[in-house]
């Protein structure tokens, strides 16, 4: 089993920064351990000017 991931400021300043540096000013962080994981649980980070187009699942 893993261990629990502490979501805190040091790691939402982290997460900030990568999207203020990705070129569409979001990140994805993924807290599941793989694409095949029945639960896919993330954070979403998106910085002003990031586009999201509507879409639907």
């Amino acid at each position: 089993m893993n261990q629990p991931l502490h979501i805190n400021t040091q790691l939402l300043n982290s997460i900030t920064a990568q999207a203020q540096t990705s070129p569409r000013l979001r990140i994805n962080f993924n807290l599941h351990d793989s694409l095949d994981a029945k639960a896919q649980r993330l954070l979403n980070a998106l910085e002003p000017g990031t586009v999201l187009p509507v879409h639907r699942h």
